[in-house]
């Protein structure tokens, strides 16, 4: 499974293991006629709030975790790997372009990414963070 994958898993539950790391709902909010991989059963445009989800994580972590700002710290709440190395990789899925050496760089640019995402395939966020 893609990193990306894993975040949505992690926040969406198992059902989101089908939706892609390059997301098909590029243009609008309302996947209609979407992927024809989703279940039947399951409503794509179901809204999942994701805020909750991510502050219980990083409470059973037990240490300050910024996710709202932070792609490394999202990541560690959600126990998945976020090593510079996943980064990368995680970089590369969702098709970053500028320099994988600056990390700075790449990490607000994968923040904002993931939240994009997030937000397309249902994620309800918190207002402060913009997409």
């Amino acid at each position: 499974m893609s990193i990306f994958g894993k975040i949505m898993s992690a926040i969406f539950g198992t059902k989101a293991d089908a939706a892609p790391a390059g997301g098909g709902a590029a243009g609008g909010a309302a996947p209609a006629g979407g992927s024809s991989s989703a279940a039947p059963g399951a409503a794509p445009a179901q809204t999942v709030d994701v805020a909750p989800i991510l502050d219980k994580a990083v409470a059973a972590k037990g240490e300050k975790l910024e996710w709202r700002t932070s792609i490394v710290d999202l990541m560690k709440a959600l126990d998945i790997d976020s090593s510079f190395a996943a980064r990368k990789e995680l970089a590369k899925e969702l098709g970053y372009t500028g320099d994988s050496n600056d990390s700075a760089s790449m990490n607000i640019w994968l923040h904002k990414q993931v939240m994009t995402k997030l937000a397309a395939n249902g994620g309800k966020l918190p207002p402060e963070i913009k997409q």
